[in-house]
């Protein structure tokens, strides 16, 4: 008597890749996707290729969270410490004379056949390492350990600000502060920071006039990132040169009151009063043509996406899932409240994008490798439970 296997069928093989998906994610996702590419035509139909590459660079961010899906989270924590080395070693090399590609003064890039900006690894790799290094501390934390990761995140973000390149630090060193205190960092040790930074703040906004003079040297800051603050204190000192690009999403913004200018309506958009208005500054453009109705709208998108990150952190079944899920989350946060800030004049212009929305390739394949990882700490669960 012979038993008989019937073969998979193709479908029967193919499934499990396309199963498991957490829908309210995929959901904001595709909210935030549809903004953008709506947005990228209006900002950026008359701005070349703009709308086109916008829409192939998406496109591909799509093909990478596919990908990245697939990898299971125990696979992942076998990447976190490859990663992290890989991505400090080309730093290191970024900084060496003759090596790292110098563009507008800053020695961001590097070339390996093809030209790479390698902080931007470290946007993945940080919360990847951090998370590793607390899953193997587990149900054993110290005060040295918490040392040690401060220490394996700073040493990338000194680097990166030493390009320099004050916009991707933030996000790797916000990103890598997630994780530590997700990890359990004491209360103590937060809010004597929080109340210095406070202090530091409230000390350079009441002596602007005195330190903000063209003879007066800032400490570990650069004169272009010192006249980045001061205008940001006070545009009106260079409304056409340094202020100019403040003053311009400012109008924007107002000018759109409650409901916009409507759709492909925008007068500072298309007359180009405003820089940069279909990376750094879509926001403004967004906000002229769609008011405050708008804004409130895509704010809600964003903080969908957040809070069903931070959902499935909270679900994730291991410490290293945990962190890794909260810390990418809370990135994208990073972005949206440094992007909105900058342009509405209440944080200095640093050059972070407005995820999905805002052009870019490099960025763009960055946020779909983050939000990849977190669809695929959520499958993990589902397939288990499934």
């Amino acid at each position: 008597m012979s038993a008989v296997f019937d073969s998979p069928s193709l479908w029967q093989r193919a499934r499990p890749v396309f199963t498991g998906y957490d829908i309210p994610l995929v959901l904001a996702v595709g909210l935030l996707a549809l903004a953008g590419l709506v947005t990228m035509y209006s900002a950026g139909f008359d701005h070349g290729t703009r709308f086109v590459d916008h829409g192939r660079n998406m496109a591909l961010a799509f093909v990478v969270l596919f990908l990245a899906a697939q990898i299971p989270p125990q696979q992942l924590i076998r990447l976190a410490i490859p990663l992290y080395v890989v991505g400090l070693i080309l730093l290191l090399a970024t900084a060496l004379p003759g090596l790292g590609i110098t563009r507008k003064g800053a020695t961001r890039w590097l070339n390996v056949g093809v030209t790479i900006q390698p902080s931007e690894i470290l946007k993945i790799a940080m919360p990847l390492m951090l998370a590793w290094w607390f899953q193997r501390r587990e149900g054993q934390l110290r005060a040295l350990d918490f040392l040690i990761a401060t220490i394996l995140l700073l040493v990338p973000v000194g680097l990166i600000v030493k390009q320099p390149d004050l916009g991707t630090a933030i996000l790797v060193l916000s990103a890598g502060l997630y994780v530590i205190f997700f990890a359990g960092l004491s209360w103590k040790l937060i809010v004597p920071v929080m109340l210095l930074a406070a202090a530091a703040i409230t000390a350079v906004v009441v002596s602007e006039e005195r330190i903000c003079q063209p003879d007066v040297k800032w400490p570990m800051l650069r004169d272009y990132q010192k006249n980045r603050v001061c205008t940001l204190l006070d545009p009106t000192t260079d409304p056409l040169g340094k202020g100019f690009h403040i003053i311009q999403g400012e109008i924007a913004i107002g000018s759109g009151g409650t409901t916009g200018k409507g759709f492909m309506k925008g007068t500072q958009t298309h007359l180009e009063f405003i820089p940069e208005r279909t990376t750094d500054f879509i926001f403004a453009a967004f906000s002229e043509e769609f008011g405050l109705v708008g804004c409130c709208t895509l704010l809600l998108f964003f903080v969908f996406l957040i809070f069903r990150g931070l959902f499935i952190a909270a679900e994730a079944p291991t410490v290293f899932t945990r962190l890794l899920a909260g810390a990418i989350t809370l990135s994208f946060f990073t972005y949206a409240f440094v992007n909105m800030g900058m342009v509405s004049g209440i944080l200095p212009v640093v050059g972070v994008p407005l995820p999905f929305i805002s052009y870019g390739g490099t960025a763009m394949v960055t946020l779909g490798l983050g939000l990849g990882i977190l669809m695929s700490i959520a499958r993990s669960r589902r397939l288990v439970q499934g």
